[in-house]
């Protein structure tokens, strides 16, 4: 029994051949060519596509990157609300003015390439930033069958380029903080030597400090989302969520500050606003900028305090599980960043070596005769007292 035809083919009055197919929806699928065997060989497209799980439904990529983009947004119910904010910031300023009108079917390669160069020239950061974003709302099209493929083919676009970021030394924390406002000392402390997110150290309560052990416990953080009221929510990451024992030296500034800054409350907050409310994460961005300032040092960010906190427990031999755990890390991607420190280390353990070597006799070696030094010599001529040795000397 022969095969059935996939689709049919009519001729108008016009003279052009109409081909048609239905799908396992029952939808029906038209196209007007000029010729019969144009008519067959889109036909023929079709029913390969279908057959290799490639087809998708024509009309469903004709929904515009805003509209499908904004969608997408919508039911990611699992984003952070500075995410959130972050996408949407993204989507209005960089993506729907260039690409939003664009259907989905209609986005090319070239166009993706040339709005993420346009935009590279100008925001460097931002622009991997939105092509992340592009490139996640449409794998999401192609899982969903919106498209077959997706258009962001850019080769090296989207890879995070985090520039080297400088470190504090111990001495330059001293003096900045007490270069800070009283209130605010002993949050810059913990966040270098506890290494905390702004958002996790503003988030402290008296109740999540144990002096008696020296330990604190971050379990909420303060996040300011683009545009937005500051929210309380929970760290970063489920492994932000952590308990760290603070050095020695920390603990009795703490300890001041709880007993002249804080509530007697157990929830009362550890840094406060002014109000006396609850804390602005840009309060301590404001103090910061102030201290570094001070004391010479205006490329450090703040975030580079926690930065320089991990940087220095590396020194001291941590292992990489022990740095994701004091940073909150949720991968060990992110705390590999601070293994440098232990190479610098080493290289100054070298240095150190080579310095009591300096102090040491100087070990004179003797020339090594090689086959090639022997093959140098001129016959008629002495050759030497060593010239009878097969081998090395011994040292």
């Amino acid at each position: 029994m022969a095969a059935r035809r996939f689709g049919s083919i009519r001729k108008l009055p016009s003279g052009r051949r109409q081909a048609r197919y239905v799908d396992t929806a029952e939808r029906e699928h038209c196209r007007t060519f000029r010729t019969a065997a144009e008519a067959a060989r889109w036909l023929a497209a079709e029913q390969a596509d279908r057959n290799r799980g490639a087809w998708v439904d024509p009309r469903a990529g004709s929904i515009t990157l805003a509209a499908y983009a904004a969608a997408w947004l919508a039911r990611r119910s699992d984003l952070r609300p500075t995410t959130r904010a972050k996408y949407a910031y993204l989507l209005d300023r960089h993506l729907a003015p260039v690409l939003g009108s664009e259907p989905l079917s209609r986005l090319t390669p070239s166009a993706v390439r040339g709005w993420y160069l346009a935009l590279r020239l100008r925001h460097a950061t931002t622009a991997d930033d939105a092509y992340r974003l592009l490139r996640a709302i449409l794998n999401t099209a192609v899982a969903d069958e919106v498209v077959a493929v997706s258009p962001c083919k850019v080769k090296g676009a989207g890879q995070v380029r985090s520039a080297e970021r400088p470190v504090a030394s111990i001495a330059e924390l001293v003096a900045a903080a007490a270069a800070a406002p009283e209130h605010h000392r002993a949050a810059l402390l913990l966040v270098a030597w506890c290494s905390l997110r702004r958002g996790e150290v503003l988030g402290l309560q008296r109740g999540d400090v144990d002096l008696l052990h020296g330990s604190v416990r971050i379990e909420r953080a303060w996040s300011a989302p683009m545009g937005r009221p500051p929210v309380l929510g929970p760290p970063k990451t489920a492994a932000g969520v952590r308990r760290l024992a603070m050095p020695a030296n920390v603990v009795p500034v703490v300890a001041e500050h709880l007993e002249r800054f804080t509530g007697p409350a157990h929830d009362a907050w550890l840094f406060t606003g002014q109000d006396g409310g609850p804390p602005s994460p840009r309060a301590l961005d404001r103090t910061w900028a102030d201290a570094r300032r001070a004391i010479g040092r205006e490329d450090l960010h703040l975030h580079d305090l926690r930065h320089s906190g991990l940087t220095w427990a590396a020194t001291t031999g941590a292992t990489v599980a022990e740095l994701m755990r004091r940073g909150g890390h949720a991968n060990p991607a992110a705390a590999l960043r601070y293994q440098h420190a232990t190479e610098d280390r080493d290289a100054a353990m070298a240095a150190a070596l080579a310095s009591l070597a300096a102090s040491a006799p100087v070990l004179e070696l003797r020339p090594v005769e090689t086959t090639a030094n022997r093959s140098r010599h001129v016959p008629g001529t002495p050759a030497g007292p060593d010239s009878a040795d097969e081998g090395p000397h011994p040292l």
